[in-house]
């Protein structure tokens, strides 16, 4: 009598599945939460270490719109607005002065997360909050019940994806601000107005964090503090991707991935710090990352 091939323990495959799941829903949030420290990088050459109280703000307006009672789904375009609008004020009144100084520039970004945290913690004090979940519950999928709300925040990130490709590719915009990442100075002889172009970016990139502040907060809590692990994490991915959204995907995915391998199977301490060991080990052997520049 033939022997069949030996099947993997059901309880194996429920494991593997969720393990999935868990890698391909991490990287969705990892890329939705760095997307918008990319654009700024990419464009003004910027690292906006500000970039982890912006989301902290997110958070923080998911928790205001819950409280008030409206809808939790608002929360992520409210956040958005607010982001964009605080993130073109900030460029004209602390950024911009400071474009002939790019080390003063990005150390004013690190003192006004600072005086955006301390004003948080003025107005909420230290206590952790939480946010209203849009979606409870799970969802069916590969056999097992998963977080229907981290698949839907998934499906966000893939969106988004498509969005920012969207914005570069097809819009004057988009056209304008790869023309300044290229040559800024060529750029301005051509007659775009990259005053503008970075004015613009850095609102969207505010924009960018403070709605994936909104998005992730249902996932956790918020505090004063929280922006600073995710933060460090955006920055290391960044590093890794160079100016690409392809490329941040694909380090969203890969250092992401042993994030949870490593969290999953070995100590979810140990897992925090994976992203920024990765990457540094990646960055040493290829300076230039994941990135085909």
């Amino acid at each position: 009598m033939m022997r069949g091939v030996p099947r993997i323990p059901f309880r194996q495959e429920r494991k593997m599945a969720i393990l999935v799941l868990d890698i391909l829903t991490t990287a969705a949030i990892l890329f939705a939460v760095s997307a918008g420290l990319l654009i700024i990088l990419g464009v003004m050459k910027l690292i906006n270490f500000a970039h982890g109280a912006f989301l902290t703000v997110g958070g923080y307006m998911a928790y205001l719109n819950g409280a008030a009672g409206l809808s939790p789904w608002l929360s992520i375009p409210l956040a958005a607005g607010v982001g964009f609008l605080g993130g073109l004020v900030i460029e004209r009144v602390i950024v911009r002065p400071l474009y002939d100084r790019p080390l003063d520039a990005i150390l004013a970004t690190w003192g006004l997360g600072i005086v955006i945290g301390q004003l948080i913690t003025l107005g909420f004090g230290r206590g952790v909050q939480f946010a209203r979940n849009p979606i409870s519950g799970t969802t069916e999928l590969f056999g097992v019940d998963y977080s229907a709300y981290r698949l839907a925040v998934a499906v966000i990130a893939v969106l988004l994806v498509v969005a920012l490709s969207a914005l570069l590719k097809l819009t004057r915009f988009g056209l304008n601000a790869r023309a300044v990442i290229m040559n800024e100075r060529l750029a301005r002889g051509l007659g775009i107005d990259s005053t503008r172009v970075r004015a613009l970016t850095f609102g969207l990139g505010a924009a960018l964090a403070c709605a994936a502040g909104a998005l992730i907060t249902p996932l956790i809590s918020v505090d004063p503090n929280m922006g600073l692990p995710w933060l460090v994490n955006s920055f290391m991915l960044v590093m890794v991707a160079g100016v690409s959204f392809p490329s941040l995907l694909v380090a969203s995915l890969i250092l992401g991935g042993a994030q949870v391998v490593v969290s999953t199977y070995a100590n979810p301490i140990l897992g925090g710090m994976t992203i920024v060991v990765a990457a540094a080990l990646v960055l040493r052997i290829s300076p230039k990352g994941f990135s085909r520049a």
